[in-house]
């Protein structure tokens, strides 16, 4: 499957939106949740002003000019929240696109870009039942943390 990776634009908040969206793991069997479970304060954290802040930093992956899936970092108090220093990371492709290593090509983009810019380190945070978990490792992400539903992961650069 041929694909470019190029940086979010300024003004494309809305897509990002999207990616939300996706990134939001539901266990086979369980209905999704409604499209306005990304306006809770504690998701818009990803979103909201993108682009405004020297630490956000993002890349869209498209097949036909068409995005088919996204990550970005930016400092917040999030779920995989490590300390004032270390980036979170948000990725999601649409469903059709999953499998393909695209999203490990996404992911090693920002590594290599956070490493150039002198990131020491980035985390995430995951459901433990999400198959990305294994992918993660692969790449370099160690779980550091865990609680009841995800694991705290860190990928030191």
């Amino acid at each position: 499957m041929e694909y470019k990776i190029r940086t979010i634009s300024e003004g494309e908040e809305g897509l990002l939106k999207d990616f939300l969206y996706e990134a939001i793991f539901v266990p086979p069997g369980t209905p999704p949740p409604p499209g306005s479970i990304i306006d809770q304060p504690e998701l818009q954290v990803y979103v909201t002003g993108f682009g405004t802040k020297k630490d956000d930093i993002g890349f869209v992956a498209e097949i036909d000019d068409m995005p088919v899936g996204a990550v970005w970092v930016r400092i917040m108090n999030d779920y995989g929240h490590i300390d004032n220093d270390t980036p979170s990371f948000a990725i999601s492709l649409y469903k059709d696109y999953r499998g393909f290593g695209i999203g490990t090509a996404l992911m090693k983009e920002m590594l290599r870009i956070l490493k150039n810019r002198g990131y020491k380190q980035a985390s995430l945070a995951v459901q433990k039942a999400n198959y990305a978990v294994r992918m993660y490792q692969k790449i370099g992400f160690e779980i550091v943390d865990e609680n009841e539903e995800e694991y705290i992961m860190l990928c030191r650069l």
